[in-house]
């Protein structure tokens, strides 16, 4: 039912925990996962390359060591806007994400609710 996954990680520790979730569904359905990291148009600590190059490199591997066929994205600009972009460029079938991103302000909505909205496909959040 889901071929392609689409899985956003930051530096969220609810991004990283999704990431168990994300293995186990795409395990189940024998789906691919498209990896997406998102470059915020700031100039904050998330968007340093080597931190990101890092966690893309420790998921990428925990996904391979599950035998999940999986590529790796990274774009730049608002998340929410460029998970359904990507969402609909690749054709996925589902979005997998965490519940709050890294720069989530307390008067704003966060990235899974805008995505919630946008989304070309189904989207699990995983709290």
């Amino acid at each position: 039912m889901f071929k392609t996954i689409l899985f956003s990680i930051n530096h969220s520790r609810e991004a990283i925990d999704a990431l168990n979730k994300a293995i186990d569904l795409a395990k189940n359905q024998t789906s691919s996962i498209v990896l997406l990291s998102v470059l915020q148009n700031d100039h904050s600590l998330s968007n340093d390359s080597q931190i990101i190059n890092e966690l893309l490199d420790q998921t990428k591997r925990q996904i391979d060591q599950a035998g999940i066929p999986c590529k790796i994205i990274t774009r730049e600009g608002k998340p929410a806007f460029v998970i359904c972009d990507v969402a609909d460029e690749f054709n996925v079938d589902l979005i997998i994400m965490g519940t709050r991103g890294i720069n989530l302000a307390e008067d704003k909505e966060s990235t899974a609710s805008r995505v919630i909205q946008l989304s070309p496909c189904p989207v699990l959040v995983v709290p």
